[in-house]
């Protein structure tokens, strides 16, 4: 039976957790319609522009969330304060590393091509926020920036390690590590 929904912002979680468990290339119509319980024409009707459309919205949902709860605390709120905000917010998006990052499995397939803009700007904007945090923390730019690089390549290592070993344990203590690392401090609950 198909499901009621009644904005397209209510479909695009559903339609992200299809892409997450199917990949893009894997994601047929018939299978986002079975793995969401919405019918082709209501995701048309959201969607006219169909899967291609759909994983557009969801990129630049990703993207949205993660500006307004990661991005702007990184650029513009007191750095340490936004630091231990990040290591909260990551885990606590990521399910403690049970959750694909949708942006960096789309990056590894031939999707990337697809969604080049939408995927390198939302790494892009990550290591330059954390950048920006760590420089006012009082580190060198050079420095800050690839403590920041470093940082997001092991934020996306974790999720791949933990979700291979099914081990949520990996990536919470990869956080840790990370934020020792950078000699920031973050919330024990980890």
């Amino acid at each position: 039976m198909a499901r009621a929904v009644f904005e397209r912002a209510d479909v695009i979680p559903l339609v992200a957790e299809a892409f997450r468990e199917l990949g893009y290339d894997g994601a047929s119509m018939s299978r986002i319609t079975e793995r969401t319980g919405l019918g082709k024409g209501s995701l048309y009707h959201f969607f006219p522009g169909g899967k291609e459309e759909m994983a557009a919205a969801v990129l630049a949902d990703v993207d949205d969330w993660f500006e307004q709860h990661v991005f702007v605390a990184l650029r513009e709120g007191e750095p340490e304060a936004a630091l231990a905000a990040m290591w909260r917010d990551v885990d606590a998006y990521f399910q403690s590393g049970g959750r694909v990052c949708l942006v960096g499995a789309f990056a590894l397939d031939e999707t990337r091509d697809r969604f080049a803009a939408a995927i390198s700007g939302y790494f892009v904007r990550w290591i330059d926020a954390l950048a920006s945090a760590l420089v006012r923390l009082g580190r060198e730019e050079g420095e800050a920036r690839e403590q920041a690089e470093d940082t997001v390549l092991g934020i996306q290592g974790a999720l791949l390690l933990s979700r291979a070993t099914q081990d949520a344990a990996t990536f919470r203590a990869a956080l840790q590590r990370m934020a020792r690392r950078l000699g920031t401090t973050h919330h024990a609950q980890l």
